[in-house]
């Protein structure tokens, strides 16, 4: 049961330092001149291959505080097994 349980910790767990490098890179190159879209489609998209759907997913997301409560799961879970 443990296995599963840190599997899909692992797994929240890269998926959103994943989302976090996303951010970084959509922040690097948005201005307000530049449409999301445009954005999107010339520097994300070719990097990390995802819809404009998911794009505004990962801009919605608190990566930072997502990313904590995962971290404290992991650590509880570590405790636990030892």
């Amino acid at each position: 049961m443990s296995i599963s349980i840190n599997r899909s910790l692992g797994i929240q767990r890269n998926k959103l330092l994943r989302y976090r490098l996303i951010k970084e890179l959509y922040q690097k190159h948005k201005t307000d001149d530049i449409p999301t879209t445009v954005v999107w489609r010339k520097y994300i998209c070719p990097v990390y291959p995802i819809s404009r759907t998911t794009l505004y997913e990962v801009l919605c997301t608190p990566v930072t505080s997502e990313l904590k409560k995962v971290e404290e799961a992991i650590n509880n879970q570590t405790k636990l097994s030892l």
